[in-house]
């Protein structure tokens, strides 16, 4: 299941993230979108865990906790859009 995780603090690594919702699970990939041309973190970022059952419990667990001083908001990703390059991951560092 693929998460998409809103309110990021800017100062948050991809490690952090990962981190947090691997309590709850096994963890594929963690992602904080960054801007292409400053490489900034936009405060956002996914999270993709196989067992669909560890991401819901992670979900209801960590939405609206705080994470490095920031409530942050956890939900399911939407899927893509047909043609979207939105969430590819290309030029995120991760």
């Amino acid at each position: 299941m693929n998460i998409f995780v809103a309110r990021l603090n800017f100062k948050t690594k991809r490690e952090d993230l990962q981190k947090a919702f691997e309590q709850f699970g096994e963890v594929t990939s963690a992602k904080i979108v960054k801007d292409r041309e400053t490489g900034r973190s936009k405060g956002y970022g996914f999270v993709e865990m196989p067992n669909d059952e560890a991401a819901q419990k992670a979900i209801a667990a960590l939405n609206e906790t705080e994470l490095d001083g920031r409530t942050i908001v956890v939900k399911p990703a939407n899927p893509k859009e047909p043609g979207s390059t939105a969430g590819s991951g290309e030029g995120e560092g991760a």
